[in-house]
């Protein structure tokens, strides 16, 4: 819940960000534009963005006939988190590493490299399925495209401030506006404040798939052992990845690009073991108490 709140949270920043650099650029109008141009070109990434990065990976769809492993511990992930049968796609780079795309659960994809499938253990792919599964059962496609419409808007009214700066446009304080200076100010800061904060954002639903893979499974322990993993093998096999799909998937694929790592969309893998294994528990795996059934997804691990 904490999460979901904090998210909430960045989203009203964002919003309210909005207002302020509409006020300063001079009245609801440009505002108004710009939020319908990042609206367009955002419900346009939210329909076809899975497709386009299934492309942009050369991810292809395998059947259960073609990798039974892989596709039933899918299936068996997704009937108990309560999710319809999601496609499921191979992407052929050593470099291990996963993400889920989709809209919505009726359309959801969970993508694995072909190095991930080499390097881990059962009990560690499951771990990592159950993080993607989470992203499509916490709709986290749906939150991202709303953070980055509002940035997206941002960025739009910024760069309108831009120009009205150098052709010396700006509205005096009289007329609500912050004149010149206010306009330079706001076009440097403006595009900052909303990276941060959709940043914090993405960081923030990674905690929440860590979470909720963790009941999924009922073993947080395959999921940490999994972000340890790949930690260590992170700047041995660089991934062949666009910033501009970063946060999608389970690790940063850009470690060890100094640049990158300054805006990570993902926190310190150091961070996200902790959490998982604190969630160690007599209620979260292990041997089943007197009475309890035995976990059912013993045959996975």
């Amino acid at each position: 819940m904490g999460n979901q709140i904090k998210t909430m949270m960045l989203l009203t920043i964002l919003t309210l960000l909005i207002v302020l650099v509409g006020r300063i650029l001079g009245g609801p109008g440009g505002m108004m534009i710009a939020l319908l141009l990042a609206g367009g070109m955002n419900l346009y990434a939210y329909f076809y963005s899975d497709t386009m990065v299934l492309k942009m990976y050369k991810a292809r769809e395998v059947t259960k006939g073609e990798a039974p492993e892989l596709w039933t511990m899918v299936q068996e992930l997704s009937s108990r988190a309560g999710l319809p049968m999601p496609k499921v796609c191979i992407i052929p780079q050593a470099a291990p590493n996963a993400f889920a795309t989709g809209r919505d659960p009726q359309h959801g994809v969970v993508a694995v490299t072909q190095g991930l499938l080499d390097l881990m253990t059962p009990e560690e792919i499951q771990g990592v399925l159950a993080h993607e599964l989470s992203h499509i059962k916490n709709r986290d496609i749906l939150l991202g495209t709303v953070a980055a419409t509002l940035a997206g808007a941002i960025m739009t009214l910024a760069s309108m401030a831009r120009w009205a700066a150098i052709f010396g446009g700006g509205n005096s304080d009289e007329e609500g506006g912050s004149g010149i200076f206010g306009l330079i100010a706001m076009s440097i800061i403006a595009p900052m404040a909303a990276m941060v904060v959709q940043m914090a954002i993405s960081r923030s639903r990674e905690y929440l798939a860590d979470a909720t893979a963790a009941q999924i499974t009922g073993n947080p322990d395959g999921l940490a052992k999994a972000l340890q993993k790949l930690g260590n093998v992170s700047s041995q096999t660089p991934m062949d990845a666009e910033p501009a799909t970063a946060h999608m998937f389970i690790t940063n694929p850009l470690t060890g690009r100094t640049l990158a790592n300054l805006f990570s969309t993902h926190p310190p893998l150091e961070a996200r073991i902790a959490r998982l294994q604190g969630k160690k528990n007599p209620g979260t795996g292990g041997t089943p108490k007197k009475g309890e059934s035995p976990n059912p997804w013993d045959k996975l691990r």
